[in-house]
């Protein structure tokens, strides 16, 4: 079985980086079939494994639980975000590189 591991990301809907802390472990299943439910609508699957994700509190937990489990597994290193640093008091500076535009 293939699994995948990586930090997720924060959502794009809050500013807080509160779930991004945690590794999450998540089976990927290339050949998982999906189909439509004539009456209803719904779609199924035929594998849930696909619908399982582990969450571990760093890299190597989730490492050393897809070795001791036989499993192959990718890691996604994830990328830090660039903070930009500057306050209020930059908008009155004398030095300003844009002009006011009133």
């Amino acid at each position: 079985m293939e699994a995948r591991i990586y930090r997720p990301t924060k959502s794009a809907m809050t500013s807080g980086r509160g779930k991004t802390k945690s590794w999450i472990l998540e089976f990927v299943k290339p050949g998982a079939r999906r189909s439509a439910d004539p009456v209803m609508g719904w779609t199924s699957i035929d594998d849930t494994s696909g619908q399982v994700r582990l969450e571990f509190d760093t890299q190597d937990e989730a490492v050393e639980y897809a070795q001791r489990e036989g499993m192959t597994f990718r890691v996604e290193e994830s990328r830090e975000r660039k903070r930009l640093v500057k306050s209020y008091s930059e908008n009155f500076a004398f030095d300003r590189k844009q002009p006011w535009t009133h």
